[in-house]
């Protein structure tokens, strides 16, 4: 059952409704779809396993033996307006359009893996588990940290770098498992610390756990030395700034040693236009920068899951039903993508069919999302109708006329 709903998320343009994702799977004539409910509403299975599964896939699949993982976490809202839906509230939304910042809904916690294509210029984030907030329940920080306790259990002894907002700081990070590190940005009112002073053995009573207090990161970051580095992010090369200082951030790191970086842009007027916190105190500085850039991949997720699978759109209320929908379908837009990667990249080249079909369109490099769900709901339609063999559909049996029309009932 679960490959077959599987296969209706990534068929349907969108699967608003239980009975949309049947039909996507070819299972509308076999299943009532009160089968398909209970599935969600009320079956005994957790979607923290499948995504532990999906995690696993992910890692395997296009991250190097002992190579480090790169995990990205971050909060949506999905506006929701039943009265009985299950944990929606009025809550701050940062992508809402307009300037209106705030909506009822559900808030989801996302963990994804960021992983580097051959066929894509920019980072790619893999969302792999996927929890609701709820309001009277643990923090956005206490499930992040949850979440990557159960990503390092799946890693089996890797490091694991987390990269999150900055919402995702305090004190449940203070007992991360072995082997993680967590950067994130720091607010620029934040007290920072010096390391406490080795014992001396003259004094009695328990030794310091915190040097003199340094000042606020705003202030610290006046009159700075700074080392000038060429940097890759967000597809683009800039010049910055960056400095840095190993420190204490006692109030949500406790007294683990972590490094406080700013960066500023060669030309900007400011003292700095970020500041970055961390716990990996291996890593060069220009090498962390780049990788908190990598963070905006979650977002990019985000936008695509939404706009072209539509994920956030099925309208169930009960606890179960919305705690396992959603990140089924973010699991989902994960997949798509590990399909292609390993099945349809070496065999399909998307941007040359693209320019054939729309010569004047030259600026296209790489692939889309939304190229890779077309080629994947091809590649359904046409094992429905003709197959080389049982496992190994060939699309090229099938017309432009079927596909607008499996399209337009999909």
């Amino acid at each position: 059952m679960f490959c077959a709903l599987t296969t209706g998320l990534v068929a349907c343009t969108r699967f608003r409704t239980i009975t949309g994702m049947l039909v996507g799977a070819g299972m509308d004539l076999l299943w009532r779809h009160e089968r398909a409910h209970r599935f969600f509403s009320r079956a005994c299975w957790c979607i923290d396993h499948v995504g532990m599964v999906a995690a696993r896939l992910v890692i395997t699949s296009f991250i190097e033996s002992g190579a480090p993982i790169v995990v990205a976490i971050d909060d949506s809202v999905t506006r929701r307006s039943g009265k009985k839906v299950h944990g929606a509230f009025w809550q701050y939304d940062g992508s809402a359009p307009g300037g209106r910042k705030t909506s009822r809904g559900n808030c989801f916690v996302t963990a994804g893996i960021v992983v580097h294509l051959p066929f894509l210029p920019r980072a790619v984030c893999l969302p792999v588990l996927v929890r609701l907030y709820v309001k009277d329940g643990p923090g956005k920080v206490a499930i992040a940290a949850e979440l990557t306790g159960l990503l390092a259990h799946v890693a089996a002894g890797r490091r694991i770098h987390v990269v999150a907002d900055a919402a995702y700081h305090g004190k449940p990070l203070r007992d991360l498992p072995t082997g993680v590190s967590w950067t994130c940005r720091i607010p620029r009112n934040a007290v920072l610390y010096a390391l406490p002073p080795e014992p001396s053995g003259k004094r009695r009573g328990r030794p310091r756990t915190k040097g003199d207090r340094l000042g606020q990161v705003h202030e610290l970051a006046v009159g700075r030395s700074w080392k000038i580095h060429r940097l890759r992010l967000y597809d683009k090369q800039r010049t910055l700034r960056v400095s840095e200082l190993v420190c204490l951030w006692y109030g949500s790191f406790g007294a683990a040693k972590v490094r406080v970086i700013w960066v500023r842009d060669i030309d900007s007027a400011k003292t700095f236009d970020i500041a970055l916190v961390t716990t990996d105190l291996h890593t060069p500085a220009e090498d962390l920068v780049v990788r908190y850039s990598w963070r905006w991949s979650i977002e990019q997720a985000f936008l695509e899951a939404r706009h072209l699978l539509g994920v956030g759109q099925a309208r169930n209320r009960t606890p179960k039903a919305v705690e396992r929908t959603l990140p089924m379908g973010m699991i989902a837009y994960s997949l798509v993508i590990v399909w292609y990667a390993r099945h349809a990249h070496t065999t399909t080249d998307v941007v040359a069919e693209h320019r054939r079909r729309a010569p004047w369109y030259r600026t296209k490099t790489a692939p889309s999302f939304d190229d890779m769900l077309a080629l994947l709901r091809r590649a359904i339609i046409a094992s429905r109708f003709s197959a080389i063999r049982p496992t190994q559909p060939d699309p090229t049996k099938i017309s432009d006329d079927e596909l607008t029309w499996a399209y337009a009932t999909g």
